[in-house]
């Protein structure tokens, strides 16, 4: 490797030897996982019954106060694919015809929570909402509201974006996550755990953003707030490579690296002390009116993660020493029926001492819960049994990518899925002797993908990094959950503040 290529690697925080195996991955490709059948409703997703909701929101105060929740919320990154369509739109003649997208959005305008914001702005350069309406100045609309000099939002993380309206005041996704967390997310000394993976230069907005949300919400409603931030480290990005897999080297001279994409993240979260932690994406919140159900399930997923818990610790504590035949049942029935999963098909065969070490080393994990919805075409991964190396099925989510749509049994699978997941998962990062788990230890570094993207013209290679809820958490004991539909409400674009669910 050029010596020149070979710093630059190293002052990027980057190992050489990762390099290589970067690289190695773009000459090999990945392999695909190898999915056995769809998890499904009694197979592999669990379907909660309303005696069972209400029992564990009747449980769940009591242990949540002795533990400390950590509520994560990626939240790193610009907004600017929310606005794609609008963007394209200045670029363009100002015809609003020719943008449907922009027309619902100039039609509707009223019906945005920084619709006040954008009259205000315009209001300063002499102009409104309305005098540009009227002269079919469109453009001067978008421009107020994308443009730095105006709101900025193009260049501003979906967090520090208006979202809902209420009758004395918006929110932001920000906001929007405080008040979940007192839903939910109140643990140990009355405090809620609040931590934004930010990008650096969007660090000192959202401590503004934070600074105005805080104290209010504290006096309201008598809790705490610990709020804390960590960047995706420079690290983690991957090095970007030609077509020919060599590094990618622009005309500078400097090699290429890229964001490896949110399973850079599991480096974020490894960083964190917390016995519960609950993951959700910034952009996924819904006004008060409909934050009942995701309350309801949030802290349903949460207590069963809790009683999971100390069954599983209980069964491992029986087994660190002594493989009896009673111990070895009872690790065995905290495999199968609490967290559902599946024994190698040649495990009869095992004597006691292997039985005993392999219940012990397979419970002996992280455990999360992650919600699924029903299946109604929106993106995301898919819940799937998948064959592990030592032979026994575990339950994982996988995405398209990661799945050989040539085979046709292996597309058949597929197809079959009724679940997608939504990014809502509850997750126990310490062991039964309450150390945490170094969680870089239970990633799957073989299910990352390439993507082909171009620089200056030039084509190039991209790869992420095993995904935060796919491979990076494919070591992990899982259990999937059903959630309703109405727990789920991304924003994509703009245009979905418009969806009855954001009004």
């Amino acid at each position: 490797m050029d010596p020149q290529i070979k710093n630059q690697i190293l002052e990027q925080g980057m190992s050489l030897e990762d390099a290589q195996v970067q690289i190695s991955n773009f000459q090999s490709g990945f392999p695909f996982l190898p999915i056995v059948s769809a998890a499904k409703i009694g197979d592999g997703i669990r379907q909660l019954t309303p005696e069972e909701i209400f029992n564990y929101g009747q449980t769940y105060g009591g242990k949540a106060s002795k533990i400390e929740i950590v509520k994560f919320v990626p939240a790193s990154g610009a907004a600017s694919r929310m606005f794609k369509d609008l963007f394209a739109f200045l670029d363009g003649d100002g015809d609003l015809e020719k943008s449907p997208f922009t027309k619902k959005f100039i039609d509707q305008i009223n019906k945005f929570a920084f619709y006040g914001d954008l009259q205000e702005v315009l209001k300063k350069k002499g102009s409104s909402i309305e005098n540009a309406l009227e002269s079919k100045n469109y453009k001067e609309i978008v421009a107020a509201l994308l443009d730095e000099e105006g709101l900025g939002y193009g260049v501003l993380p979906k967090g520090l974006l208006k979202f809902h309206q209420y009758k004395d005041h918006n929110r932001t996704p920000t906001y929007e996550h405080f008040i979940e967390g007192i839903m939910y997310a109140v643990g140990k000394d009355n405090t809620v755990r609040l931590h934004f993976t930010v990008s650096p230069e969007h660090e000192s907005k959202f401590k503004e953003e934070v600074s105005r949300i805080q104290n209010p919400l504290e006096e309201q409603f008598k809790v705490k707030f610990e709020i804390s931030y960590s960047q995706q480290k420079k690290s983690t990005d991957t090095i970007a490579v030609d077509m020919d897999n060599n590094p990618f080297v622009e005309e500078d001279g400097t090699i290429l690296f890229r964001p490896a994409g949110h399973g850079a993240l599991l480096e974020n979260l490894n960083e964190i002390n917390g016995d519960l932690i609950f993951i959700k994406n910034i952009d996924n919140v819904v006004p008060d009116r409909l934050k009942d159900a995701t309350k309801n399930y949030k802290i349903a997923i949460g207590s069963l993660l809790l009683e999971i818990q100390e069954i599983v610790f209980e069964a491992l504590e029986k087994l660190e020493n002594d493989y009896s035949d009673h111990n070895i049942a009872s690790g065995e029935s905290a495999i199968i029926e609490i967290l559902g999963g599946k024994l190698p098909e040649d495990y009869s065969n095992f004597d006691s001492k292997e039985k005993g070490r392999f219940l012990y080393q397979k419970l002996n994990r992280p455990i999360r819960v992650c919600g699924m919805v029903k299946n109604t075409g929106e993106p995301g991964g898919g819940p799937f049994w998948v064959q592990d190396k030592n032979g026994s099925l575990s339950l994982q989510i996988a995405e398209t990518a990661q799945i050989d749509l040539d085979d046709s049994l292996q597309k058949e699978i597929m197809q079959s899925s009724t679940h997608f997941n939504p990014v809502d998962l509850v997750c126990a990062i310490k062991d039964y002797k309450g150390k945490k788990f170094n969680l870089l230890e239970f990633r799957d570094m073989k299910t990352g993908f390439v993507t082909e993207k171009s620089k200056s013209g030039r084509t190039l290679k991209a790869q992420e990094l095993p995904g935060l809820w796919n491979g990076a958490m494919a070591g992990w004991n899982t259990i999937f959950v059903e959630v309703p539909l109405i727990t789920f409400n991304p924003v994509k674009t703009v245009n979905d503040l418009l969806r009855d669910e954001h009004q």
